[in-house]
């Protein structure tokens, strides 16, 4: 159950903020149709996540040793510096979608997510806890807790939400974790 729940929390904290958080916030607003994004969110991060929790979990299990544990523990501490950089949403291009909201929102989310902070995560969280259930379903429920409201409550959020409490202590939750699993490395705890 520690996959599960250390996978749901990292990601809903990593996701406060993030691309893919302003990306549901953009679609909410350009389609109206906030079921379909959701269900659109979730058929992305399944399939997104599915796959980087089983790079993570494969990698694992090939590459078990002392130094492959420095190096997830290492990760980490890169994702707790990372988290502290807001993203932004300029990158995205603002042509009319082709599709309907649930395509263009499974496809936008898949590939926007693609080397994103919580993809990395996701393989990180794979190699840790090397599984691949647990950690999909942890990593999908924290990018649904932290971005279903975002679907239904938008731009109202983002005013209310501060972005830089919430990046310090996503940061620091990478950070912990990170430590922790240097210090189980090194034989200290």
């Amino acid at each position: 159950m520690e996959a599960l729940f250390t996978s749901t929390a990292v990601v809903a904290l990593a996701e406060i903020g993030d691309k893919t958080q302003l990306l549901a916030i953009l679609l909410a607003t350009r389609f109206k149709a906030a079921w379909s994004i959701v269900a659109g969110i979730f058929v992305a991060t399944i399939a997104n996540h599915f796959l980087a929790a089983l790079l993570g979990s494969q990698a694992a299990a090939l590459l078990d040793g002392q130094w492959f544990r420095y190096l997830i523990a290492a990760s980490f501490i890169a994702m707790a510096l990372w988290t502290l950089i807001p993203d932004k949403i300029d990158d995205l291009d603002d042509k009319p979608a082709r599709f309907g909201a649930f395509v263009t929102t499974v496809i936008a989310f898949f590939l926007v997510e693609m080397g994103d902070k919580t993809q990395i995560a996701t393989i990180a969280l794979g190699a840790r806890f090397e599984n691949l259930v647990l950690v999909t379903m942890g990593t999908t429920l924290g990018m649904m807790i932290a971005n279903v409201p975002a679907v239904f409550f938008g731009h109202e959020l983002i005013k209310r939400v501060p972005m830089n409490v919430v990046r310090m202590i996503a940061a620091l939750l990478f950070l912990v974790i990170g430590l922790w699993l240097l210090a189980q490395t090194a034989g200290v705890v």
